[in-house]
């Protein structure tokens, strides 16, 4: 018998899905453990009983890791040395000359891993065409390898202008210095793109977070071996473990991406297909809108740095369970982004925190429990939690209701206004999809979010407080790759390369043991003089080719997709900028039991802040299908709450997920 487990570690909390054919799924949660993620990890297993399993070699584990994204914020990368053509040096330091604060004449000079980080520069060229100008000499070469062990880096990064046309001294490069021993490589393998600034980031991004996600898959695939170890990649597929050690600035949204797939998978099998995702953890929320598919774009940032990398399009801000509120020196309240994480987390959890967090705030406001034990394991401390209520309403001059009640408006606003990100401001209506919440803390404010956007409809998730590490397990094994096209290339040229870069992924899901099973062409495209591009479909068959007219088709395509994100249409000539294609193997196919046909009792009443009389609480597990529970009212299950309103109704399907309406 075959166990798949999908391990999602968060800021606070590692979640774990388990699933075998004969015991269907179980779920879990512990603690992270931030200075080595890999101790929650086997704790988990020890928990979960498989130590039998991993040493049969019958467990399969996909992992979602924060490893990149923490060490990125935090600046903890690698001593890094950076190496480009003579002249462009400073490519990176200038980057776009954009400003972020327009109107700041003397903006603080930023100290960043980047501005650390050694520049090299090598006598080498080529042309908008590709042809070398000016080739790297064997002295040259020489000069470079002798200076870059002067340095002693612990990675190098290469990006030389127009590598994605024409990486032949790169190559000679990386090659030349991973003979070292040093983690290397190159920008037309990381982002074979146009666009020297981010390409150049991109690789650089790689190298300095590289050697640390190497270190940290290295520990746990030898933790686990005997163990099939994949990982989640930031654009939903996943990948060997093995290989996902050299593609660190790939999994910056290793574990949201996770979400996001176990999202689309509940909003297809709800029949709401058209969905805004809020994923609120311990640490931080993320949202992301989705429609009938993943929205993927090459514009994400990670801190103040562009990740132009194939990645979910999703938006984070810092503010989670664990958010931190203060007050400062002007006597403002504030909440977030600083986090009280896992240890010591918030104050009700008992282990030494002393700060007000906005799960401390629920937990006096009634709408997480006492008695709740969070994951099986660990019960909530009321009396610490006001405790530390105390001291900022102190020095807010209010009460402890009124404290509590305007840090959650606070929080609310901060996670509504994300929503507004990735919706509004990207010319969709909230109105017009469904709000789809998960995450440990995501069902205690969904009511409030969906009515701050006038939106009518929400989804709570069976097993929600886990969604993304299941996620994990429903993710396809999958490719993502793209490749700058030549200036004013023809149907005949994009056929030829799509072609290509389908074969190549293929292939190498092919060399994992999978079964490519779909596929996709996309082309970036963009009017004639623009910066920016819209992927747009393209058709493509095996046999037969493009069409003659596929590129009037993807041009007119792309007419109506830049009305529809901007407003307007331009009489322009539209360009083929990039070819993306994506090839896919399907993951695990997680099968439920039906919810259960009789209907739950209530199975007790609790006080909450903002309702005059005690409100209905019930058990999720013994809700039945078709069950309907009007709000107010409480919802609770192992890994998490879900907090029903004035106005809603929460009603049952029949695999045991809430739809809620209003």
């Amino acid at each position: 018998m075959t166990y798949w487990l999908g391990v999602d570690t968060g800021g606070t909390f590692t979640d774990f899905v388990l699933w075998s054919e004969s015991e269907g799924v179980r779920i879990h949660k512990v603690l992270s453990t931030p200075a080595a993620p890999e101790r929650a990890i086997l704790q988990g297993i020890d928990d979960l009983h498989l130590a039998a399993a991993l040493a049969d070699g019958v467990l399969t584990v996909v992992h979602g890791t924060t490893v990149a994204t923490n060490a990125a914020l935090e600046g903890k990368g690698a001593r890094t040395v950076f190496i480009t053509n003579e002249g462009l040096e400073d490519v990176l330091l200038i980057g776009r000359q954009a400003r972020e604060e327009l109107y700041n004449l003397t903006p603080p000079i930023r100290q960043d891993a980047l501005m650390e980080t050694r520049v090299l520069g090598v006598d080498s060229r080529v042309d908008k065409d590709g042809c070398s100008l000016r080739a790297l000499t064997p002295e040259g070469l020489a000069v470079l390898v002798a200076r870059v062990a002067e340095l002693n880096p612990e990675s190098v990064a290469v990006s030389l202008l127009f590598d994605f046309l024409n990486a032949d001294d790169e190559r000679r490069i990386t090659e030349a210095l991973a003979q070292a021993g040093r983690f290397v490589c190159g920008a037309a393998d990381v982002l074979p793109l146009a666009g020297e600034y981010e390409r150049g980031m991109a690789v650089w991004l790689n190298a300095w977070l590289g050697p640390k996600v190497a270190d940290y898959i290295a520990r746990l695939d030898q933790a686990l071996s005997g163990a099939g170890l994949s990982i989640m990649q930031s654009h939903g597929g996943t990948v060997a473990a093995n290989l996902a050690a050299r593609q660190a600035v790939s999994l910056l949204l290793s574990g949201p991406a996770g979400g996001l797939c176990a999202a689309r998978e509940v909003a297809l099998s709800v029949k709401q297909p058209a969905v805004m995702t809020f994923d609120m953890g311990g640490t931080s929320t993320d949202v992301a809108l989705i429609d009938g598919e993943l929205r993927l774009t090459l514009e994400g940032k990670i801190g103040n740095w562009p990740v132009a990398v194939p990645m979910v399009d999703m938006h984070t801000i810092g503010a989670g369970g664990g958010s931190i509120a203060y007050v400062d020196e002007a006597g403002m309240l504030h909440v977030g982004p600083e986090s009280a994480g896992a240890d010591p987390g918030p104050a009700c959890y008992g282990r030494g925190g002393q700060q007000l967090t906005v799960t401390d705030a629920n937990l006096l406001a009634g709408r997480l429990q006492p008695s709740f034990a969070l994951g099986g394991s660990l019960s909530l401390d009321r009396a610490a939690a006001s405790q530390a209520c105390a001291t900022l309403a102190a020095a807010l001059g209010l009460s402890e209701a009124d404290t509590v009640a305007g840090v959650l408006a606070l929080a609310n606003d901060h996670m509504a206004q994300a929503l507004r990100v990735i919706s509004v401001e990207k010319g969709h209506d909230p109105s017009k999809f469904s709000l789809l919440s998960f995450g440990g803390a995501g069902g205690l404010h969904v009511c409030d979010l969906a009515e701050m956007l006038a939106m009518r409809r929400a989804i709570v998730p069976l097993n929600s407080g886990v969604l993304s590490a299941q996620g994990l397990l429903q993710a396809p094994r999958q490719r993502e790759l793209l490749r700058a096209l030549p200036q004013d290339s023809t149907v005949v040229a994009i056929n030829a390369l799509a072609a290509e870069l389908l074969a190549q992924g293929e292939a190498a899901l092919q060399a994992e043991g999978v079964r490519p099973q779909r596929r996709s062409v996309r082309v970036d495209m963009c009017y004639r003089g623009q910066s920016f591009t819209l992927p747009i479909a393209w058709q493509i068959e095996p046999s037969s080719g493009c069409s003659p007219d596929a590129m009037e088709q993807a041009q007119q395509a792309f007419h109506l997709a830049h009305q529809a994100r901007y407003g307007h249409a331009l009489q322009l000539p539209v360009v083929a900028v990039n070819v993306r294609v994506s090839v896919f193997a399907e993951g695990c196919l997680l099968t439920w039991p039906s919810a259960p046909t009789q209907w739950g009792d209530r199975c007790g009443a609790v006080t909450l802040a903002d309702c005059a009389q005690p409100v209905p609480l019930y058990r999720r597990e013994e809700l039945g299908a078709g069950q309907q529970i009007h709000g107010p009212a409480l919802i609770i299950e192992d890994v998490a709450t879900t907090y029903i309103k004035s106005g809603w109704t929460a009603g049952v399907t029949s695999t045991g997920h809430l739809l809620l309406t209003v």
